[in-house]
Parts: C-alpha cells; sequence; structure tokens
C-alpha cells in the first residue's frame, strides 16, 4: 500500500469517526453539559468534517486536499483530548480559545459555500 493510500484510508477512518461524533453530538448528555467547552470545539470539528466531504463530492477539493485537511483536524482533537487529559476531563477557557484559533486556520482552507 503506497502513502498516498495508506493516507486517504487513515482520513476516511477519522472522518468516518467524525461523522460517528457528529451523531451523538445531537443528544444532549450529561457529557455534553458537564464539558461544554470540549462540546463546542467537536461541534466544530465535526462540522468541518461535513463541509470537507460536501466539498468533495462537489468537486471544489480533491481527496488528496481533503485528507490533508482531516489530518489537520485530527491533530486537533487529539490535542483537546490531551489538554482534556491534563485537567481531570475539562479544557479551560484559554485553551478552548487556542483550539478555536487552530479551528479557525483549518476552517479558511475550506472552500466557502
Amino acid at each position: 500500500m503506497n502513502s498516498f493510500t495508506k493516507g486517504l484510508l487513515k482520513a476516511t477512518v477519522i472522518a468516518a469517526a467524525l461523522v460517528g461524533a457528529a451523531g451523538i453530538a445531537d443528544a444532549d448528555t450529561t457529557w455534553q453539559k458537564n464539558h461544554p467547552r470540549r462540546e463546542q470545539v467537536n461541534n466544530r470539528l465535526a462540522n468541518q468534517n461535513k463541509r470537507i466531504h460536501q466539498d468533495v463530492k462537489n468537486g471544489t477539493l480533491t481527496k488528496g486536499q481533503a485528507a490533508a485537511l482531516h489530518g489537520q483536524d485530527h491533530q486537533v482533537r487529539q490535542e483537546e483530548r490531551d489538554m482534556a487529559g491534563q485537567n481531570g476531563g475539562h479544557i479551560t477557557k484559554s485553551e478552548q480559545k487556542v483550539l478555536n484559533q487552530q479551528e479557525n486556520g483549518i476552517s479558511k482552507e475550506i472552500p466557502p459555500k
């Protein structure tokens, strides 16, 4: 399997996980009520995932570009988990701000509607 195929496979797995998380995000669970900052960050990641998929579908992004964007989103998600792991499962306002700034940068790379 070449590196492009591996990258595309990895991006597909990440995308599927984010789509699954988006479906869960519609319900108000105890976790969501107890972790509103993480919920906000994760909802943004899920929204960006949907935008990326739509742009691949309509041809404004190539699969390679989408894989790169999914990779960046995955890094933000991992950073969110790492931050939460250092603070009893929560992220601080300043950590949320940092994550949102990173997501803003990624969002600007996704073509507008």
